[in-house]
């Protein structure tokens, strides 16, 4: 069937008009700079790309699909009227695995190692071997995943190539992945908390996870346990985060999202001992626009053959 489409940003390619007609010739195209500029079109469109913002989903007469342009789109781009509608929205998921694993494996390995304390022994100019108490051994320790999506289960995989034990906590993954022990529902976190050596949170943004870590979570983790939060910033409690690393009730964390980026600049957690940070840029890797443009083009063959989309999103929880 012929079907038009409407790509507004973000993330959005230039050649893609043509690379879509060249998969499904009788596809309208219509690339636009802004949602603003799109607000004509869109009224007769079955299909959209971008950020579909209320103003323009409002317009939309006879949509069915909407591909989101992350694998978790920020908070508010499920609004209301999208999540209460018939329209489909597909995502992003699984583009990033390996770039994000590898920067799990970069924080899991760097703590291991005793990097944290390190580096500030490096800017100092001060030589001082820490001995024992800067290791932590990966054969022995347990690794916690919070959020056993594609990212999850590639870090179960890479976690588990280095002797670790891994558990995972997911809602509705049915089955552990190949190198993963145990897989859990939700309400096992509390449970699971105190065997961790690493806590790991790979979730989205969601309204079950928003807060997720906060003061009673981290009292339940280890003294010597770290948090690696590579998910969405709004998932942790940012100030139960500096008090228990600040009474020691946790030992570190490595952190790429927050709860306002950019992190401000005299936020405590900059200084605070135990910690790395990375400026939201664990999904940065080659390949993404390829993936993306891949994506984006199965899945409209997909709609326009009448076939399932891939990366169906549940909208009421935003993923």
């Amino acid at each position: 069937m012929a079907f038009k489409l409407v790509i507004v940003p973000p993330n959005t390619q230039p050649d893609w008009p043509q690379k879509i007609r060249a998969a499904i010739p009788d596809c309208q195209v219509h690339l636009f700079d802004s949602a603003e500029a799109a607000m004509q079109a869109i009224e007769d469109a079955d299909a959209a790309y971008g950020n579909i913002v209320p103003e323009l989903f409002r317009r939309a007469k006879r949509l069915r699909w909407i591909q989101a342009p992350a694998a978790a789109p920020p908070v508010g781009y499920y609004h209301k009227d999208l999540i209460e509608s018939n329209v489909i929205v597909t995502n992003q998921r699984e583009i990033y695995n390996d770039h994000i694993g590898a920067h799990i494996l970069a924080f899991v390995l760097a703590f291991a190692r005793g990097f944290h304390r390190y580096i500030p022994q490096q800017i100092q100019g001060h030589w001082q071997p820490q001995g024992l108490r800067a290791i932590t051994y990966l054969p022995e320790s347990t690794a916690l995943i919070i959020g056993v999506g594609g990212i999850g289960g590639e870090a179960a995989r890479l976690c588990a190539a280095f002797g670790m034990t891994v558990l995972g906590v997911d809602p509705r993954r049915p089955s552990a992945p190949p190198a993963m022990k145990e897989l859990h529902r939700p309400d096992d976190l509390h449970r699971l908390l105190p065997q961790a050596d690493f806590v790991i949170m790979t979730v989205p943004q969601t309204p079950q996870t928003l807060g997720l870590m906060a003061a009673r979570e981290f009292r339940l983790m280890k003294h010597t346990a770290y948090l690696i939060n590579i998910g969405r910033g709004g998932c942790v409690v940012l100030d139960d985060l500096v008090e228990a690393l600040r009474s020691g009730q946790i030992a570190g964390a490595g952190l790429d999202v927050f709860q306002v980026e950019p992190l401000p600049s005299d936020h405590l957690l900059w200084a605070m001992p135990g910690v790395l940070i990375t400026p939201h840029v664990a999904g940065v890797g080659p390949y993404l626009q390829e993936r993306r443009t891949e994506l984006f083009i199965e899945n409209c063959q997909r709609f326009d053959a009448g076939r399932p989309l891939l990366n169906v999103v549940d909208k009421a929880n935003w993923f």
